[in-house]
């Protein structure tokens, strides 16, 4: 954090904004963080059936367009090493 960011406090003012848009947009779905949790689990168990993923590096999360919400997931793909043969 920079000095000036430090002194005005606009790092931890957005910071503030951007959770509270993602209070109002958990209340706008009526998605518990419990729900969202749960979601991201099965979702691991289903997508680690078929490729290797990074299970701590998964982030699901609820963006807003405008009124409206989408479900966004950032799953890391483990690349298997070849092997020589």
């Amino acid at each position: 954090m920079s000095f000036f960011e430090r002194l005005t406090g606009k790092k931890s003012a957005r910071s503030a904004k951007e959770r509270l848009q993602l209070v109002l947009i958990h209340d706008r779905t009526d998605l518990s963080p419990a729900a969202l949790d749960a979601m991201k689990d099965e979702l691991i168990a289903v997508i680690s059936r078929y490729v290797e993923i990074d299970p701590s590096a998964v982030r699901i999360d609820i963006a807003a367009e405008g009124r409206s919400q989408r479900l966004v997931a950032d799953i890391p793909i483990r690349l298997e090493k070849r092997r020589s043969g």
